[in-house]
């Protein structure tokens, strides 16, 4: 996960966000249709010892980035979204531990598809450099 901010935020000129200025800021929440994300941004809080201050909740990723650069406020959301950041936002680290979400993958070893095929000879590549991402951002 990383913290989501507006490009000309105070917290974004910084290499990384710690969890307590998360708190001093207007928090835009994952809505009710992501719940896994909203219980791991809640644990994530809990174990910082911070309560953040839901403002607004956010329905899509596209959505949590427009109400970022619209409000001012801040949002968690996972790495891969650092891709796909609109211009208005930028993605920040947490300091210390960030909170993750484990990716679970499944397949029915009767399926033939030679894509699927290529796809698991290629997943621990995958998950390698998920890990060598998380180090460069």
């Amino acid at each position: 996960m990383v913290a989501i901010l507006p490009r000309g935020h105070r917290l974004a000129a910084r290499k990384a966000v710690r969890p307590e200025e998360l708190a001093r800021e207007a928090f835009i929440s994952p809505a009710r249709l992501a719940p896994v994300l909203k219980s791991v941004i809640n644990d994530y809080a809990a174990k910082a010892g911070i309560t953040l201050k839901q403002k607004y909740d956010a329905e899509t990723i596209s959505g949590g980035m427009s109400l970022v650069a619209s409000t001012g406020g801040v949002t968690l959301l996972p790495l891969y979204v650092k891709d796909i950041l609109i211009p208005s936002v930028v993605a920040r680290p947490l300091q210390g531990a960030p909170p993750t979400i484990n990716l679970m993958l499944g397949y029915n070893k009767s399926n033939l598809s030679p894509v699927l095929k290529r796809f698991l000879s290629r997943a621990d590549e995958l998950v390698e450099s998920v890990f060598q991402r998380q180090d460069v951002l």
